[in-house]
């Protein structure tokens, strides 16, 4: 299925200012765990059924994939991205630092997304081919030449099965980090990240994961600003990537160097230690 995702903006934009709403006026609610130190709050699952609900009727013809309660929704190539509150911590203990994103995802590309951070006043927003805005005003990646000068963002660490072991190349990417460029930020949300080197406000994020509800809005918003998206080897972002590494453009070889490097060195250690 073809479709303009600029023709359905507007729509994504009417569905998020739902869940915005409900983000900024409610209450956490009952807590339910999903795994160890993971859990959803009632109103991850009200934005979620309530963002379904209105692209239901609106897009009946498009797939809907939600962080809580996965695919309700098969579509024709096209499937809808949500997460209803990205940032489920940091809104449990009043952090302002998070969000509703939704993307919308063509076969493995996503082509729109609009993120809200309801506690900021700030909406940005994107489709394939039209640049992205934050708040209506266009926005570009920052101009950043070198690590020594840059601000990294960098993914949560692991959580649930295997986090030891999962946690491993992230500590290790963080010591390397933290001794070339100018500050590491770990905001706790990966649409915060995303959005925010499309701001120019960091100059990269590294997140050593991708999964398409987290990163689908933030992705297309990252690559209209002018932000270079790739995965662990430098090779493009896709929805099936390993990883999700959005920056600068000057910065992005030195970063994946320096990926590629600590993770050698971490199968190396451990291969050493067995």
């Amino acid at each position: 299925m073809t479709v303009d995702a600029r023709s359905l903006l507007p729509i994504a934009e009417q569905a998020v200012s739902i869940a915005s709403k409900i983000i900024r006026t409610k209450a956490p609610g009952v807590v339910t765990a999903k795994g160890d130190r993971d859990m959803a709050t009632e109103v991850d699952y009200g934005v979620e059924h309530a963002v379904r609900e209105f692209l239901s009727r609106e897009t009946s013809e498009i797939g809907f994939l939600g962080e809580e309660e996965g695919i309700s929704r098969l579509g024709n190539g096209l499937i809808w991205a949500l997460d209803p509150v990205d940032g489920t911590a940091n809104f449990l203990h009043d952090i302002p630092l998070c969000g509703v994103s939704l993307g919308l995802v063509d076969q493995d590309t996503p082509t729109l997304g609009v993120i809200d951070l309801p506690f900021l006043n700030l909406r940005y927003a994107a489709a394939e081919e039209a640049g992205a805005f934050a708040n209506g005003t266009a926005i570009r990646v920052s101009d950043a030449q070198e690590m020594q000068s840059a601000i990294v963002a960098i993914g949560d660490y692991a959580v649930g099965e295997n986090a030891e072991e999962r946690n491993r190349p992230r500590l290790a990417l963080t010591q390397e980090l933290a001794a070339r460029v100018q500050r590491i930020r770990m905001f706790g949300s990966a649409a915060i990240d995303l959005a925010w080197v499309a701001h120019g406000r960091i100059d990269a994020a590294i997140m050593l994961s991708n999964n398409p509800r987290d990163t689908a809005a933030g992705v297309i918003i990252a690559r209209e600003a002018g932000a270079t998206m790739v995965d662990l080897d430098g090779s493009p972002h896709s929805m099936t990537a390993h990883a999700t590494i959005a920056a600068s453009p000057k910065l992005v070889a030195d970063l994946v160097e320096l990926i590629v490097e600590t993770r050698k060195a971490v199968v190396f250690d451990r291969n050493i230690a067995e």
